[in-house]
């Protein structure tokens, strides 16, 4: 709804006043356009800020996180309790990690960590470990983009919980805490192309 402005007109009183206008003075003064008020500039700058911060609030985020989640896992200590008597001599651990990715529903992606470890004494299996663990992400960027973020962004965040899990487990299965080393997935995701160019090379 417009807002209507009114001007008020101060009358001068005659008998107090000092001075008297000039005539010329006083026709120019009825001839000028009156101003617009200051703030009447500055109001369509100010109903457009709004109007920007909703567009802004309304943009989608990169990458959300609906839930994180063990698919699977398990743990077992095949030589139990013999292998506990050789406690002072240090476990081989090779640790296995791969990243996969599938589409649950338009935007919606599920991404998978799995990890392997087969830990051994003197060629004696100390413990084996297996572990998938998931999560879901929305993610909402450019299709060239897309594999990149879910191999790479995607297991990134869920590494430390993952982790966590690596590290109590082996905690309760009566080893040392196993603390599994930051990884690199940007490392792994350029193995994963030059694997599958040598593959496509390969096959052509």
């Amino acid at each position: 709804m417009a807002r209507k402005t009114r001007s008020k007109s101060t009358k001068q009183d005659d008998q107090t006043a000092k001075t008297e206008k000039p005539a010329e003075e006083a026709a120019e003064a009825a001839e000028a356009p009156e101003a617009a008020p200051a703030d009447a500039a500055a109001a369509p700058a100010q109903a457009a800020a709004p109007a920007e911060a909703a567009a802004a609030g309304n943009a989608q985020p990169m990458l959300v996180i609906n839930g994180q989640y063990i698919k699977d896992m398990s743990f077992e200590v095949p030589n139990a309790p013999a292998i506990f008597t050789q406690a002072g001599t240090p476990p081989e651990i090779p640790i296995n990690i791969d990243v996969k990715a599938r589409n649950v529903q338009g935007n919606i992606f599920e991404v998978m960590i799995d990890i392997s470890i087969h830990a051994k004494i003197k060629d004696q299996s100390a413990f084996i470990l297996e572990l998938s663990y998931g999560g879901v992400f929305t993610i909402n960027v450019a299709k060239e983009a897309l594999q990149a973020v879910l191999l790479i962004e995607c297991p990134r965040l869920m590494f430390p919980y993952a982790r966590n899990i690596v590290s109590d487990v082996t905690r309760d299965g009566g080893f040392a805490p196993l603390m599994l080393t930051p990884i690199d997935f940007a490392q792994l995701y350029r193995q994963r192309m030059q694997a599958q160019a040598a593959q496509a090379a390969k096959a052509g």
